[in-house]
């Protein structure tokens, strides 16, 4: 099967059926003279998006423990709308590991989009001393009238 030449490739698209955990707008302040974001803001926002599902899971306080993977696959300018988006994938015994995929909304009127870095991060509950504690059994958080 061919495709025309002046066809556009398959669109990227922000995951459907899904909610962002977080959507911000990098603002000059967080790039270099050039208009690229810094890669450090980038991860700084990952680490907030991934630990909001963490801290729901965990019902309480969590700490990022480990950065297992983290890749930019596209840069970031000012001006992009960001939309993070974390999905739990393993609960411990004290840990929870959350992936975060981040997408951005780039000149907004035509509507395109690019996935420009994905993460995986491992976050522990903490209890109110900040040591390690269990992570409660799924059971105990649902609510019961």
């Amino acid at each position: 099967m061919t495709t025309p030449q002046n066809a556009a490739p398959n669109p990227t698209r922000l995951p459907e059926g899904k909610m962002p955990e977080l959507r911000v707008m990098p603002a000059p302040a967080d790039a270099n003279v050039y208009g690229d974001v810094f890669g450090g803001w980038i991860m700084a926002q990952v680490d907030i998006a991934g630990s909001l599902p963490a801290t729901r899971r965990a019902n309480g306080r969590v700490a990022t423990i480990a950065v297992n993977s983290f890749l930019f696959k596209q840069p970031v300018f000012v001006g992009d709308l960001l939309s993070f988006y974390a999905d739990i994938v393993r609960v411990g015994n004290t840990s929870i590991t959350v992936n975060v995929e981040v997408y951005a909304e780039r000149n907004r009127l035509q509507a395109d989009v690019v996935k420009v870095t994905e993460a995986q991060l491992t976050y522990v509950a903490t209890g109110p001393d900040r040591k390690p504690r269990q992570v409660p059994p799924i059971e105990s958080l649902i609510h019961r009238d």
